[in-house]
């Protein structure tokens, strides 16, 4: 009977394993939490890879809402609340106001970032994706600033990179760019990779300049951001700054060489650049930023960010008028007329006791107090 309930429970380990598998391969992912050495928002693990518990997107955009300075949802349950604490430093006053997100699609997004040494040293965890899109609740555009990664992301012809626009891309991740003398955006760009690995792509393969491209687009807007923040920091009014984005460029070189050899390469070049792209933020910001990079096995839906900001407006003054003249109107103006006749009744009362006791101290007898100036004997 033993051997038969241990036979069972191991049966039932198993398909669960499976079960659990088959759902991370279909539509988990990971996200990784970059901070600042010299100005740490998340709070620091012992171990080298920090990693927290499993979450949800909905603790995500929590967590993200209080990075920015705001309140979590009032719907935040207890143990998103435990999770945030777990993530998030305790200061409440100490607060980046700047949110770096990026959503990369890949299925090996994962092993490529463990390599690099800023998402190795940066807290992650496992996320949950029980829906496609999560909502998040933020005060109107005067208190924040939405910047989009995501609107140069169009084809080479609209684009319009440069020849030397890829020769400094290489020169960033230490590789080199050999131009064509045939036509522009055409030649051989090498990348060095670690562990002695070199990733070359060839720029008139259509698959390689689409991804390449991707990239290019992604630093273009990520300068735009920065010009942006260096507008608003000379304001007297600093919203705070959320850029978003997603990358999908990576679709392009799985689709053409498989999950590994160059896509996997690929992907340990994305890790790369978004690490750079960090560090110019980080510059940009003073260390007062932190990023927030998904990676995910499975696309969302086309079109539609895992997190989608909604901005909560305050009514208009002119809806508080038409909300005062509304049933409860009459009620108001009596409570009004009672609290002005009061007050200026009470003003009335006082300037008369002033006014009367002016004139008493002003024209009052001069005479000798008998009780200070007579010679009284206390036995």
């Amino acid at each position: 009977m033993d051997s038969r309930r241990c036979c069972f429970a191991f049966s039932l380990l198993v398909i669960s394993s499976i079960l659990s598998l088959k759902a991370k391969a279909d539509g988990g992912g990971s996200v990784f939490f970059l901070d600042s050495p010299s100005h740490p928002y998340i709070r620091s693990h012992s171990s080298a890879s920090c990693k927290t518990d499993l979450m949800s997107l909905m603790d995500v955009g929590a967590a993200m809402s209080v990075l920015l300075g705001f309140a979590p949802s009032p719907s935040l349950s207890v143990g998103s609340s435990s999770k945030l604490n777990d993530v998030l430093m305790p200061n409440p006053f100490d607060r980046p106001r700047a949110v770096f997100l990026l959503e990369v699609i890949g299925a090996e997004g994962y092993v490529a970032a463990s390599d690099n040494d800023l998402f190795n040293n940066a807290l992650r965890s496992g996320v949950t994706y029980d829906k496609n899109e999560v909502d998040i609740h933020l005060p109107d555009q005067d208190e924040l600033s939405v910047v989009s990664l995501d609107e140069l992301s169009t084809s080479s012809l609209d684009a319009g990179f440069s020849n030397k626009e890829l020769n400094d891309f290489a020169s960033l991740l230490g590789g080199s760019y050999v131009a064509s003398s045939l036509t522009t955006f055409s030649g051989k760009l090498t990348i060095p990779l670690k562990g002695g690995v070199q990733l070359k792509l060839d720029m008139s393969k259509k698959a390689d300049r689409e991804f390449i491209e991707s990239l290019l687009s992604l630093i273009r807007n990520i300068q735009r951001a920065i010009q942006l923040h260096q507008d608003l920091s000379g304001n007297t009014h600093n919203p705070a700054e959320l850029m978003t984005g997603s990358f999908t460029g990576i679709k392009v070189l799985q689709e053409q060489y498989g999950l590994d050899g160059v896509a996997q390469q690929g992907m340990e070049l994305v890790a790369a650049t978004v690490s750079k792209i960090f560090d110019s933020l980080q510059t940009a910001h003073k260390g007062q930023i932190v990023g927030v990079i998904f990676f995910k096995n499975s696309p969302s839906s086309e079109g539609d960010p895992i997190l989608n900001v909604k901005f909560t407006s305050h009514p208009a003054p002119r809806i508080l008028e038409e909300r005062r003249n509304g049933p409860g109107a009459l009620i108001i103006a009596e409570v009004l007329l009672v609290r002005r006749t009061l007050a200026w009744l009470t003003g009335i009362i006082l300037l008369i006791s002033t006014l009367l006791g002016t004139y008493f101290l002003l024209y009052m007898p001069i005479t000798r107090d008998t009780l200070l100036y007579s010679n009284v004997k206390l036995d």
